[in-house]
């Protein structure tokens, strides 16, 4: 099965493919947020638990992913219902979070077997985050995409009242 380089360009011009562009853009930048803070405090050894630092380092990354995927990816804008957005989000990312604990149950067990220098330690702590993070990807942009899902006419309803906005802002007065 060969995808053509037109269908692949028309696609991103879509708006199923215009979300998951800035889903996955959102969502890198969230994992440089988070892979920079454990690189920083576990690498500086300002947090010195594996644990910790993981915990700290996507626990960071919470907020800024939530806004931008809300706002960004999805095109939400005002207040978030708690029951529908806010709490399933949180849900899942504290399920990806407790996903990279158990990777870093793992990489705590190389480190302690291992005298390895603790550019590498830090290096494994990372890099198992991320891969834990790629793990919950598909499945965290099939969940927010139900979460954020808004019904095409309420989309449309949005655009127009944006349109009349921007014509009345216009008209002279």
């Amino acid at each position: 099965m060969s995808i053509a380089v037109s269908d692949l360009v028309a696609w991103s011009k879509s708006h199923e493919g215009k979300k998951l562009i800035r889903f996955t853009a959102a969502s890198g930048i969230t994992t440089a947020v988070s892979l920079s803070t454990i690189l920083l405090v576990y690498g500086f050894h300002i947090i010195s638990g594996i644990y910790t630092a993981t915990l700290f380092g996507n626990v960071v990354a919470i907020v800024p992913s939530y806004y931008l995927t809300r706002m960004w990816a999805w095109g939400k804008r005002g207040r978030s219902h708690w029951r529908k957005e806010v709490l399933p989000y949180w849900l899942m990312s504290f399920a990806g979070i407790a996903f990279s604990l158990l990777g870093a149950t793992w990489v705590k067990g190389i480190v302690h077997a291992y005298d390895l220098d603790h550019t590498i330690d830090t290096l494994l702590v990372a890099g198992m985050n991320l891969a834990s993070f790629a793990v919950f990807w598909v499945l965290k942009i099939l969940l927010f995409n139900r979460i954020f899902h808004t019904h095409p006419l309420d989309e449309l309803d949005e655009h127009l009242r944006e349109e009349e906005e921007m014509q009345g802002a216009a008209e002279p007065a």
